[in-house]
């Protein structure tokens, strides 16, 4: 009998030790909440003052103080860390609070990131500003974007879609009043596509005007018919396509200058306002122009196509320069896209000041979305496995770049919300001609209710 509770012991402790190595690896959340947390936490409370002193992160305290400690207790004055807040725990990581001693800087505990995240147990450290004096630690359990689970609760609203998540566990949100024109690079199969599905499916919800340009008769931007807009399938009708979506620009700017008292003779470029400052009920509704696989629309073989690309090139960066004021907005896809385009890429390149650059298929590519805006970046873009679609690093002007993946959403589901969303479409005259024909959904045909019977005598 004793031989048989022994074995039972060992037996269920060692399948406690596989089922919680099984957790990990397949199901790291659920193993964060059970036990990673708990033990995340008791390393940091431990070992804090330690970990701190051992980083460079402790100063020496106040000499107040040092007299103090000497007075009452006789013991050795030691450094004091970054007084700690209290530590909140989520469903991905910890967060705390630091307030910095004087003399140290936010940049002095980024240093040590790498540092606190092998001493603490945890997937990584990241550290964000939230005052002067104060920073905060977000300590990631676990590789957030093998499996992607967005947040619950996002921010979320008007012209702001959150389409992926960042490498922090927070949401990457898409906001098209902050960065007005975006440009989005990816090799086949890296994921771009997704990107693009669940951007689009996040504005659908909105009382937004969607405008597709697909080069590949429509391949990618067909299935969203029911709540597009309008619709180009190939140049011949992008060529037709785009200098009306220019004289719908001209048009607000002149709504704009007769609300404002501005002269009619004033050029565009010096028009400041935008029309989210006109009355609610005189606003034209955005419009977001998506344009897949830019490269088609620059690709020439004869004179006559030539001076077609040049005219479409020029539509697009007006559309960029002024559109914002007016309430459009790009969002351009391709491949690669740099200056071997033709003329007139890389002036338009300059305009989209989003950049999210998927796996790519050679290091150029890379620094034609990154390297202009935040060349450490590049690197981290070339290093994207083929096995993890949709991983992609997102930059912007100011120099910042982080990583992020979109979840997957499928076509069907994609589709189904765009047709369900439908009645959202706002009325835009100009765009009716080009809207996409949707026919109408097949009738099933039903059977009788009831299976009929024979009157019998």
């Amino acid at each position: 009998m004793t031989d048989l509770v022994t074995w039972a012991e060992v037996g269920g402790s060692l399948a406690a030790i596989g089922g919680a190595a099984y957790a990990r690896h397949a199901h790291p959340a659920a193993y964060w909440s059970m036990v990673g947390l708990s033990v995340s936490v008791a390393r940091l409370l431990a070992s804090y003052t330690s970990t701190m002193d051992a980083c460079g992160l402790t100063v020496e305290p106040p000499r107040w103080r040092a007299l103090a400690v000497k007075a009452t207790t006789r013991r050795e004055v030691r450094p004091v860390p970054p007084r700690r807040g209290m530590i909140r725990p989520t469903s991905t990581g910890l967060r705390l609070r630091l307030r910095l001693a004087p003399g140290q800087e936010p940049a002095d505990v980024a240093a040590s990131a790498e540092r606190l995240r092998h001493a603490w147990g945890v997937h990584a450290v990241y550290v964000r500003d939230v005052k002067p004096g104060v920073v905060e630690l977000r300590l990631v359990g676990f590789d957030v974007l093998r499996k992607v689970q967005m947040p619950r609760r996002t921010d979320a609203g008007p012209l702001r879609v959150p389409v992926a998540l960042r490498e922090d566990a927070t949401a990457f949100v898409r906001d098209y009043r902050a960065v007005p024109h975006e440009l989005v690079l990816g090799a086949t199969l890296s994921g771009k596509s997704m990107f693009l599905r669940d951007l689009l499916v996040g504005l659908a919800a909105q009382p937004v005007a969607l405008v597709g340009i697909d080069c590949k008769r429509g391949v990618e931007l067909a299935p969203f018919a029911p709540r597009l807009s309008a619709l180009a399938t190939d140049p011949e009708q992008a060529a037709e396509l785009l200098p009306v979506l220019v004289k719908e620009m001209e048009d607000r700017y002149d709504l704009i200058k007769a609300r404002q008292g501005i002269a009619p003779g004033t050029p565009d470029e010096l028009i400041t306002s935008d029309v989210w400052g006109l009355p609610e009920d005189e606003r034209p509704a955005p419009i977001v122009l998506f344009v897949d696989e830019v490269a088609e629309l620059f690709l020439v073989a004869t004179r006559k196509e030539e001076e077609r690309r040049d005219e479409m090139v020029t539509q697009l960066i007006r559309l960029a320069q002024l559109g914002r004021a007016a309430g459009i907005y790009l969002e351009v896809c391709g491949q690669r896209f740099g200056a071997e385009l033709g003329k007139g890429a890389t002036m338009l390149r300059a305009q989209l000041t989003g950049r999210v650059c998927h796996r790519v298929n050679d290091e150029a590519s890379a620094k034609m979305a990154l390297g202009d805006i935040a060349p450490e970046a590049v690197l981290a873009s070339c290093a994207i496995a083929a096995e993890l679609p949709g991983l992609a690093v997102v930059g912007d002007t100011s120099g910042g770049w982080s990583r992020i993946r979109t979840p997957h959403l499928s076509l069907a589901d994609a589709a189904a919300t765009c047709r369900e969303t439908a009645h959202l479409a706002p009325d835009v005259p100009t765009l009716a001609p080009f809207r996409p024909h949707v026919p109408p959904a097949p009738v099933k045909e039903c059977g009788p209710l009831a299976t009929p019977r024979p009157i019998t005598e």
